[in-house]
């Protein structure tokens, strides 16, 4: 009868701290969690919030919808954005993103190739022959690359 009270003596406390480590991790998991994911997350918020609220005339900005534009003006919760020469579109304030800086807008570079202008190696249609002419000719350059 004294081993019987024994045993279940020393269980009871194993399972007692094996508990209360198993609390203490889930406390720890739970911990790591806020200071990586959630913390940092509430700054990100607040940071967008205090330059939504700060946004002023003349600034860049990038909407939530990825489109690149000026503040002209502001009027309460909305901004009025230009997003082209002469294109203005009214937007709420909390659809802006980011307020760009001076130096953090990447340069598109502009293309100078025109499309009016023909390449130089193009035959011109016209001149170049029948539909025909040209089934014959892929037919001949077949045989011959199929020779060597």
């Amino acid at each position: 009868m004294g081993t019987l009270a024994a045993t279940v003596a020393a269980t009871a406390s194993k399972s007692s701290s094996s508990s209360f480590t198993f609390i203490l991790l889930i406390a720890l998991v739970f911990i790591g969690f806020y200071f990586l994911m959630i913390r940092p997350q509430r700054r990100r918020q607040q940071q967008v919030a205090q330059q939504q609220k700060t946004v002023s005339p003349g600034a860049r900005v990038r909407t939530t919808a990825g489109m690149y534009a000026t503040v002209i003006a502001t009027d309460g919760d909305d901004v009025i954005l230009e997003v082209a020469p002469g294109v203005e579109v009214r937007y709420l304030k909390r659809a802006i993103m980011e307020v760009i800086a001076a130096g953090d807008e990447e340069e598109v570079p502009e293309d100078d190739t025109s499309y009016d202008d023909e390449p130089e190696d193009v035959e011109d249609h016209e001149d170049a022959g029948s539909e025909e002419d040209h089934d014959h000719d892929r037919d001949d350059d077949l045989a011959t690359s199929d020779k060597d």
